[in-house]
């Protein structure tokens, strides 16, 4: 190989360990797949309904995540609006395969948090600001997450209301799946996008 291409190979390779996210490929999602448990919590809102399940293709697991999120804006805000599951078929891998329930409407996709090279996600903890009365409400606000071994990840999220108690921890692999409760745009009305969240552990 000629030298130039040499040095270009190796550095895309290092610019690729340093950023810690692996390039993208996309695979089919494993929507009908089995798992062990359902994880919940117990502080998340109500307003609106459930969408669909999304799961990590079989055999995989997810190993980061990252967030819909709109900023504070003076207005009617809705904090978060999304979360997306990157799966893995092993820890480390350089391969992988996003997924996500229902989103919102409002708000950018924040950079990926990802596992150390040795886990899977394996619980989360919600932040939701309680019902405002008269105030403006925004339901869920942020999200965290353990992975195997203990280390844990917090997205980058709004920080209004209060982080509930964390759900149970997967003894399976790791997460797998994910639901969302989304409430659709009110028009004139309070809007407050992603509600709550059921996360799916698989063996």
């Amino acid at each position: 190989m000629h030298p130039f291409f040499s040095m270009m190979f190796s550095l895309l390779a290092i610019i690729g360990h340093v950023s810690g996210r692996p390039p993208v490929r996309r695979y089919e999602r494993s929507v009908d797949r089995s798992y062990r448990s359902e994880m919940t919590v117990s502080n998340g809102m109500n307003w609106g309904s459930w969408g669909y399940k999304s799961m990590c293709p079989s055999g995989w697991y997810a190993a980061g995540f990252s967030l819909r999120v709109e900023r504070p804006i003076d207005g009617d805000d809705t904090a978060l609006n999304g979360i997306r599951l990157y799966c893995v078929d092993r820890p480390g891998s350089r391969d992988y395969n996003s997924i996500e329930s229902d989103v919102g409407g409002w708000g950018e996709w924040t950079d990926v948090k990802w596992c150390p090279y040795s886990g899977f996600l394996t619980s989360f903890q919600l932040r939701v600001e309680s019902p405002q009365g008269k105030g403006d409400d925004t339901a869920a606000n942020n999200i965290k997450f353990t992975c195997t071994g203990g280390h844990v990840l917090e997205g980058d999220g709004t920080d209004w209301g209060n982080w509930g108690h964390w759900s149970p921890t997967c003894y399976g692999k790791g997460i797998c799946g994910i639901k969302t409760q989304i409430e659709k745009p009110q028009g004139s009305g309070d809007d407050t996008a992603l509600n709550n969240v059921i996360m799916f552990c698989c063996d």
